[in-house]
């Protein structure tokens, strides 16, 4: 639990680490960033840079994962989920795209998507069924462990530190 003073509730209060820029990630935003084209339906990250304030999020929407509904010039319309209290709202925010990046968080499932295709084919080639499920792992195969050598060790007889032995 991190302190919090009681005095400041502004929009950007609490945020002092959260925007900060990492380490010799400072000075201007690359090119790319501007330039990165996005549509309708893609799925996005919602991270602050906290070197551009115009269009940034509120800082609870930092790390979130949505989905664009609005592009303009400037900034993309994110659709999110936010829980409040016991139920779970849609919510519709503009940002700036400085503060949106793609998510990653699908490139596991499509190139899983990719690879049960390709089996797909070979299997229908050579004529036999494949499993394309993902399968648990399973346990170790039965074996025997051998019975350990047991060394016993005796401890030296106690001799005082002030005892003359000679």
């Amino acid at each position: 639990n991190r302190y919090r003073m009681p005095h400041s509730f502004g929009y950007r209060a609490h945020s002092r680490d959260l925007f900060h820029k990492k380490f010799r990630q400072h000075g201007t935003i690359k090119l790319s960033k501007i330039l990165t084209p996005y549509h309708l339906g893609d799925i996005v990250d919602i991270v602050g840079d906290g070197a551009v304030h115009k269009g940034m999020p509120h800082r609870f929407y930092h790390g979130k994962t949505g989905v664009i509904w609005n592009v303009t010039p400037r900034a993309v319309g994110v659709e999110l989920n936010k829980q409040v209290g016991n139920r779970i709202l849609k919510k519709r925010i503009h940002v700036r795209i400085e503060h949106v990046q793609h998510s990653k968080c699908r490139q596991d499932f499509l190139n899983r998507v990719k690879e049960n295709d390709k089996k797909k084919k070979e299997a229908k080639a050579k004529k036999v069924t494949v499993v394309l499920k993902r399968q648990p792992v399973a346990p170790l195969p039965a074996r025997f462990v051998k019975k350990p050598f047991v060394d016993t060790i005796t401890p030296l007889p106690y001799v005082g530190l002030f005892q003359n032995t000679a």
